[in-house]
Formats: structure tokens, sequence, C-alpha cells
């Protein structure tokens, strides 16, 4: 059913951030304000929302970027420490198949707190392992190591102390440290990750809304797991503000794919069946509170806008939509309450993730259909190193 009301009024925003998400609010006829409660929709820092959702009411028809409390899943050691709690949860129930599901996370452990059980397994078992900072971004903090020593070196070191003043009997910053991944799937000998869009409208009950595109971010030299090769950065982490420092590095390209070539290659070397059973895993562990909206090619300011055009679309501050859409522009419903399973269509992809992107042509009025970003010359609407630093927000 159509709803009852829809809001006739100019659309009013707020947000700090001069980038992706500024354009695509202005492009659609929106007016910004700095008023601390008369606006519409807020694209909020993360901080704001920690500290002030609970102390202030939302009107029904406002609408911000964050969940509260979104760092239980986002934070690196409490989504590890959540993970680990739900698979045992399941375990314990009985629900073998279900806990399973969870085995895609490599071991990992909490620093300093599970310093002693992380020893007990490396040890054991040696290999190469991985150090994260558990609130860091961008690649920052992050070192590869085969040796015990270097823990040694982390812990003593008084750039990692927690303390600022770096007083000797401070703890070291929280880290969490896995078991590296030392085989990973390569592409022109050359590894890389996956950057997915996910719009979650509500926890209780869940609903989340998959992006159909998105890109793979590659690594600038070969891959290689020669311990000579273990410190090298270039070669195990995938970060664009990594990267980018590399000599000979591609800035036309921003060392980036975008996803549906990625899917159309791989199809082309392993068949289209074990693909879409691959895309279709992917799509069932996504988990990410903070993509950088940030764009430092044309393609990739082009990709974003139309993927923030098509949230704004869906979380219908205009009052447009009938409240039943499985599919709005690039994003389908993946979960309302359980997986949500969609025909087919007589395509032969079980995951919409990765298929092309039909739009209509752009109309003059603002809103829902756009397809274009809102300035012609994309390259001169990505923002500045400097934005990049502190723009990391997200679409759920």
């Amino acid at each position: 059913m159509p709803r009852s009301s829809s809001r006739r009024h100019q659309i009013k925003f707020r947000t700090s951030f001069s980038n992706t998400i500024y354009d695509v609010l202005v492009g659609r006829g929106w007016k910004e304000t700095d008023s601390e409660t008369e606006w519409d929709v807020h694209w909020a820092e993360r901080e704001w929302v920690y500290e002030v959702f609970d102390t202030m009411h939302l009107e029904p028809h406002q609408r911000i970027n964050h969940f509260r409390n979104g760092r239980e899943l986002c934070r690196k050691d409490l989504l590890v420490k959540n993970l680990k709690r739900m698979k045992r949860n399941l375990q314990r129930d009985g629900q073998v198949e279900q806990a399973r599901a969870y085995d895609f996370m490599p071991l990992s452990f909490a620093l300093p707190r599970e310093y002693a059980m992380f020893v007990e397994e490396f040890k054991r078992s040696g290999g190469i392992w991985i150090m994260k900072p558990i609130g860091s971004a961008q690649g920052r903090g992050i070192f590869l190591f085969t040796r015990l020593s270097e823990i040694s070196e982390w812990r003593t070191d008084p750039r990692h102390r927690g303390d600022k003043n770096n007083d000797d009997r401070a703890e070291p910053e929280a880290y969490i440290v896995q078991r590296y991944i030392d085989n990973p799937y390569v592409i022109g000998g050359k590894k890389f990750d996956i950057r997915l869009y996910v719009l979650v409208t509500s926890f209780s009950p869940l609903v989340a809304y998959l992006y159909r595109g998105g890109f793979a971010r590659f690594s600038h030299t070969r891959y290689s797991a020669e311990p000579a090769d273990v410190a090298n950065n270039f070669v195990h982490l995938t970060n664009v503000a990594i990267q980018k420092t590399a000599e000979n590095y591609d800035a036309r390209s921003g060392g980036k794919k975008d996803l549906r070539s990625l899917k159309l290659l791989m199809a082309s070397r392993h068949g289209m069946k074990a693909v879409d059973e691959l895309f279709l895993a992917i799509e069932r562990v996504i988990v990410n509170a903070s993509p950088s909206l940030s764009a430092n090619t044309k393609e990739d300011y082009a990709l974003k806008c139309e993927m923030l055009n098509d949230a704004m679309d869906l979380v219908d501050v205009e009052a447009k939509l009938n409240g039943d859409e499985e599919s709005v522009g690039g994003f389908d419903l993946i979960y309302e309450g359980g997986v949500v399973q969609h025909d087919p269509e007589n395509c032969e992809w079980s995951t919409r993730l990765g298929t092309a992107i039909f739009r209509r042509p752009p109309s003059s009025s603002s809103g829902s259909g756009a397809a274009a970003p809102p300035h012609g010359n994309a390259a001169a609407a990505a923002t500045s190193d400097d934005e990049r630093q502190q723009h990391h927000q997200t679409t759920t």
C-alpha cells in the first residue's frame, strides 16, 4: 500500500563531509542546514551518533546514517568477540550446520588480553601472522610477522602504548592478531579485496539491502609469501592509502576493477556455477560500518554517487515508495527477518551481486531515478587526501 503521508516541504540535510555524499544530497535539490535539530537527513560522524543519539528525540521523518553502538560489529576486537560468541551459542544449541557458517574467520586473538593464548598457539603452529590495531583504518599500524620477537618489540615500543605520555606502566595499544591467509586467490599475480555496500534499514527485525555494484582493490606488487617479502605492505595490503605511495602507482585506475568485470573474468576462468556460489557465500557474510565514500577516479566517483543516490531513494525521506519494494536502483533486499530468496528471472545467477544495474533515464526532477553524479566533471569532484583521511562513513 502507498504511504498515507508525504513530505511536501524542502528536504533539509546536515553533514560535515564535503565529498560524494555532499554532492549527492545537493544534487537531489536538498538544502543544507547547520541546525542541530531541524533536518530530515543527518550524515553524521559515528562519534556524534554514539555521544548524542541517546540524549535526543528523533522525529519519525528524520534519518541518520548510523545505528547506535555500531562498534559492537565494526570494531575489530568486538567483531571477533561477537562472532566467536555466536558460533559458541549455535554449537551449544546443537545447530552444528549453522555454526559451521562462521568458519570464515581466521584464528584470532585480542592483544594484550589474550597474549598468553596466542603465544601458546604460535609456538604450536608458527607460520605468518598479521597484527591490526582494533580501531584504525587505511592500513595504519598493520604489520605481518613470523617471529615472536617482533611481538616483543610491539609490546615495548612506546609508539604502541595506549597512554599518550608513554608511561612505561601503560598497556600496549589494543590489537587483533590473526593467522594470515598466505595462499590468497590472485588475479594477474596480485592480491585483492572486494569493497561492497549494504544498507541496513532495521535491526529488529534485521532488514538489509545489498548493492549490486562495487569494486576490487589490488595490491601494487605481485603476491609473495617468501620470508623476504613478509614486511612489504605493497605485497600484502590493498588499502589505497598505502598502495598510492608505491612507485609507478597507476593513478588513472586507482588500482581498482569494477565488480561486474571481476565477476565475468572469474566466470571465464572457473565457470558461472562456481563463481555464482562464491558470490552468494560472500553475500551471506558482509559486515562493515565504515566503507570510504571518497573517490580517487572518475569511475569511482560515479559508482559511489549512483550508490548513494539509490540509498537516499531507499530510505525514502521524500515518501515516494510503497514500502514493500524488494529492489530500489542497485539495491536488492537480501534479508528481512530471514534470508530473502529472489526469483532468478531466467538468469543463471542465484545472487544479483556483481550483475548489471539497469536504470531509468534521468528525469529533470530531483530524487528517485537520478542516474548520474550531480556534476559533469567527476574528476574535479574527487576529494583531496585530507578529506579522504577524515571520511570513513557508511550507508548503513
